[in-house]
């Protein structure tokens, strides 16, 4: 195990002794509007955004690198009444195609992923960035499929908490631009408080 995971899953353990933090904001407001089918949770921790989409999609795929994290999204899922099942990796592109109403966990290096072409009405992509990730994301979406994604910019250089390497900021702008293929349904940047860039994208559908 590295350090880094190491590092992460003492974080999750640790929040464990805490109530399960709210849902990001935008994912609460935007919920009534967003697709009803298979929906994707990328760097999913302990599932403040997965429980939230189980009470929506008919199925939800929830994919971390933390086993700690996905051990508490697992406990949570039961205790809140929702079927769950753990997924292999390897076997995640078929299992998606046959995926049943509930929780589908999968534990994964998110830098050495490979998503499943055309399989999710819905992505969430909460407070993570990995740029390789982008095209594969695009791929994953189902035409007229949705992506909501949030995550810090170098904004949040100037305030307290968030990452502090570049390299895990987005550059201003850049998330607007940064899925091509996708039209954008909303978009902003904000500097209060904290420095993030939120976007709602959907994928064209094939007859457009």
């Amino acid at each position: 195990m590295s350090a880094k995971l190491a590092e992460w899953n003492a974080r999750y353990l640790e929040a464990t002794q805490k109530p399960l933090a709210e849902p990001a904001s935008i994912v609460s407001e935007w919920l009534p509007l967003l697709p009803t089918g298979n929906a994707l949770d990328v760097a999913c921790g302990t599932g403040r955004h997965t429980l939230l989409l189980a009470t929506h999609c008919e199925s939800v795929t929830a994919i971390d690198w933390s086993g700690a994290a996905l051990d508490i999204l697992e406990d949570r899922s039961r205790k809140a009444k929702f079927p769950v099942r753990r997924v292999d990796v390897a076997t995640m592109t078929e299992s998606t195609k046959h995926s049943a109403r509930g929780i589908q966990i999968v534990l994964a290096d998110l830098e050495d992923l490979c998503l499943p072409a055309e399989s999710f009405s819905l992505i969430l992509c909460l407070e993570y960035l990995q740029r390789p990730l982008f095209a594969q994301i695009s791929s994953a979406l189902r035409p007229g499929g949705v992506l909501l994604m949030e995550t810090f910019t170098r904004g949040q250089l100037d305030f307290s908490g968030g990452p502090r390497n570049p390299a895990y900021l987005l550059d201003p702008g850049e998330l607007r631009t940064a899925f091509p293929e996708l039209h954008v349904l909303f978009y902003r940047e904000l500097n209060a408080g904290q420095g993030i860039a939120s976007l709602v994208a959907q994928k064209p559908n094939a007859n457009c």
